[in-house]
């Protein structure tokens, strides 16, 4: 399949005529950084390692060897409860499309990283703040269900509010959903490797975020369930003021390692090696892995 355009584009670090002159400022350190120089940094501050949330289009571009084919595109949210508030919600959709060229919170596909064939998911928050509604569960469910047909090891990268509060129960039901497709992956030996960046956290983290095999979380990113603010309200106590971040969570035991996004592209290809190799091993009996990627290569 020909290479998408927003791939194609990504890959040459085209910038919109419209943005090329624009600066932003860093919100860790202030600094006014220019956003082709940042994008071509993978949207990390030069100056003090702040990592700005990514398109998902710069993450696929930025982790795959070549090609993506998406899957689960045609699947499209609609409105299930007829929800209105100050705006209706097909007007928020809208809106989020325009905004952000996506039609959901998260695109999936295939590709492979290192050389290893993979089913690749990314979350992206500037779609109704990367809420998991019915079309997110879907399409991750989709995902899943395929990779275990295909016999691929699945990463998704998370990045997410929670659940979608505009689709009520429904969206509260895509957490049992893709709990139970990430089971049946699981069970019929697939390898499933999490990466969580900032934020992740609601009805994502109590699901599949945090069921993989491996879980990998960027560098400072949020990660949590509740906000911080409920939670010091609710027990009566002041939270430590790393809480609730990436480097918190691994000193606690509850992810495996926190990697600098300049180093995660090669830290998944050593995951994949390691994991595809020794899942080869176990369902073959065999003392034989697959080669490194360097060898593939």
């Amino acid at each position: 399949m020909p290479m998408p355009e927003w791939l194609r584009l990504r890959r040459a670090q085209a910038v919109p005529a419209e943005e090329a002159a624009q600066w932003t400022k860093c919100p860790g350190c202030g600094e006014m950084l220019y956003r082709p120089d940042l994008a071509a940094n993978l949207w990390v501050c030069p100056k003090c390692e702040h990592h700005f949330r990514m398109h998902a289009f710069d993450r696929i571009a930025m982790l795959v060897d070549a090609d993506f084919t998406e899957i689960g595109g045609d699947v499209l949210p609609s409105d299930p409860l007829g929800w209105t508030d100050k705006q209706p919600y097909p007007q928020k959709l809208q809106r989020d499309r325009e905004k952000s060229k996506l039609t959901e919170a998260v695109v999936c596909g295939f590709a492979s990283i290192g050389n290893v064939p993979v089913a690749l998911g990314v979350m992206d928050f500037n779609f109704r703040g990367g809420t998991m509604g019915t079309v997110v569960g879907e399409r991750l469910a989709q995902l899943f269900e395929q990779a275990r047909d295909r016999g691929v090891p699945v990463i998704v990268v998370t990045a997410s509010g929670g659940a979608r509060m505009e689709e009520g129960m429904l969206a509260l039901m895509q957490m049992a959903k893709t709990t139970l497709a990430v089971r049946r992956f699981q069970d019929a030996g697939g390898y499933y490797i999490s990466v969580l960046t900032d934020p992740t956290t609601g009805g994502v983290s109590a699901s599949f975020a945090f069921q993989s095999d491996v879980i990998v979380a960027e560098a400072h990113a949020a990660i949590g369930f509740a906000g911080r603010r409920v939670i010091e309200q609710t027990i009566r106590q002041k939270l430590p003021d790393n809480f609730q971040t990436a480097e918190f969570l691994l000193e606690k035991g509850a992810v495996d390692m926190v990697v600098p996004r300049r180093d995660l592209k090669d830290q998944l290809v050593r995951l994949l090696d390691y994991g595809v190799g020794a899942t080869i091993v176990a369902s073959n009996g065999r003392g034989t892995a697959p080669a490194p990627a360097e060898a593939r290569a």
